[in-house]
């Protein structure tokens, strides 16, 4: 009996080239499956078989549970129980008992070898997918065997991939038999065995198919920085060149346009547009805009976010069809762009302006004409005003060093009781809420000014009435509302 089990292993392992500790793994599992028809259903059986000897020993096994969690007694034994056989044993461990071992001739025979044979496809597959994934390949290339619920089956080689129809591109027919190409977008684990999703909508894909496209960019004389897409309709790409001698949007476009055609093909006629990538993020969102003239752009780091001013005339290329040109060049650039016209702008900052006139002239307690100074050269904080260096201050010509000591005084002052202020009101605040995710102290201050003062009272807020109170943007309010909420459901 032993030696045909050590027959039966070597020969499978050699015909089914997978290792034999694999198809030792299926023998004893098919055997411990034998076992249990005459054991108990519901027992949990280990087999042991010698890789030397080919003998095998049985066992069945309880895990030991706490007195009051023991519900199931042919799976677990409680702990009081259990310290009887074992004064060590502990919740978690194994009991094991042996058995007397299945006779391998009289089994199930064919159940075990289906036990078997079925590991070991699965050991081929794995290994298949290992090599194949060992490979680094993210653009792949595969002919439609078949269309399952929308979702179209790709055999690469030996290999099955998955394209689901959420990651083909809108109005695209493909039918059973097409070659096609695809980004690898991930290896789903959580299958029944592990299968590769691919997707023709990333960004990714049409990276990786300039990459095939342009030898430059394998070269390293190109980069591809940033890309966006509407699959199907229209891309960005943002290009960088890393030798002065090439032009790399002329690079990539090709001689009478071939190889941006060769793309656009693959993908259903998406129109791609080709911009430089810049350093300079506000130079980088002119670029991302064209074909669309920009006037002037405003930059607030703090909200990551772009004032774009455009003519009139230029307003509607700017935007696009259905907001198309914007979104896309916001998502290449990673900035909010806020597009207006010149009398759009002219207002905002005059807006801008008066509070913060109102602001210099209420804290400082100086007069519209000295208000008015200080946003002229550039100031628009208190904290400017206080901490910039004192030498900047000196060069304003209509004021003296005592009136910039005075000034720089006051905005200090000011400072140092809108924080005792602002300390007050956070230690009425509720501890749940001063410890929240994502809080901070000057945003705690301005809710507390408001009378949000708990979780409930920031969760019953709707996204515009805490952007409108706090001055945050619209991402990090939506969290904080998420988030203060989220007790709600527990």
């Amino acid at each position: 009996m032993s030696r045909e089990i050590l027959l039966l292993v070597d020969v499978l392992a050699r015909e089914k080239n997978v290792d034999k500790e694999i198809v030792f793994a299926a023998l004893e599992m098919a055997l411990a499956s034998a076992g249990k028809k005459r054991v108990d259903e519901e027992a949990d059986l280990r087999v042991a078989v010698n890789r030397e000897t080919g003998d095998f020993e049985t066992f069945r096994r309880w895990e030991v549970v706490a007195d009051q969690d023991y519900l199931n007694e042919a799976l677990t034994i409680p702990l009081s129980e259990a310290q009887k056989q074992d004064p060590d044993v502990a919740v978690g461990d194994f009991l094991e008992e042996t058995i007397e071992p299945v006779d391998f001739g009289r089994i199930g025979a064919q159940a075990a070898k289906q036990v078997i044979l079925q590991k070991i496809r699965d050991a081929e597959r794995d290994q298949i997918l290992n090599d194949f994934l060992s490979r680094k390949e993210s653009l792949v290339n595969g002919t439609i065997r078949r269309i399952e619920r929308g979702n179209a089956i790709i055999e690469i080689g030996k290999v099955e991939a998955i394209l689901p129809r959420d990651q083909m591109i809108p109005r695209e027919n493909l039918r059973v038999g097409d070659r096609v190409k695809a980004f690898l977008l991930r290896v789903d684990r959580q299958a029944r065995s592990p299968q590769l999703v691919l997707s023709r909508t990333v960004p990714e894909f049409i990276v990786k198919l300039f990459e095939m496209e342009v030898p430059e960019i394998e070269d390293g004389l190109l980069e591809i920085k940033a890309a966006a897409r509407d699959p199907g309709l229209r891309a960005k790409i943002a290009v960088k060149s890393n030798d002065q001698r090439i032009d790399p949007i002329g690079t990539c476009v090709g001689m009478r346009g071939m190889r941006v055609t060769a793309v656009t093909n693959e993908l259903a006629g998406e129109r791609v547009d080709i911009v430089l990538w810049s350093a300079d993020p506000a130079q980088f969102v002119i670029g991302a805009l064209a074909p669309a003239e920009v006037i002037s752009v405003v930059v607030d780091e703090d909200k990551h976010s772009m004032d774009v001013v455009v003519d009139e005339a230029n307003l509607a290329v700017a935007i696009g069809r259905g907001g198309q040109n914007v979104r896309l060049a916001s998502e290449m650039t990673g900035w909010a762009i806020n597009l207006m016209t010149e009398e759009e702008s002219r207002t905002k900052l005059e807006a801008e302006s008066a509070a913060i006139r109102v602001l210099f002239m209420e804290k400082l307690d100086v007069d519209e004409e000295v208000a008015n100074v200080l946003i002229d050269e550039g100031f628009s904080t208190l904290e400017e005003v206080a901490y910039v260096p004192l030498q900047e201050m000196l060069e304003i010509e209509s004021f003296d060093e005592a009136m910039v000591q005075e000034l720089r005084e006051r905005a200090r002052n000011a400072l140092l009781t809108e924080a005792i202020v602002t300390e007050e009101r956070i230690g009425s605040v509720d501890e749940q809420l001063l410890n929240m995710e994502g809080m901070d102290k000057p945003l705690l201050g301005q809710l507390a000014s408001h009378d949000i003062k708990t979780l409930d009272d920031l969760g019953d807020l709707s996204v515009d009435e805490l952007v409108e109170m706090s001055g945050i943007d619209e991402a990090r309010a939506k969290q904080l509302i998420t988030t203060a909420r989220a007790h709600w459901f527990e």
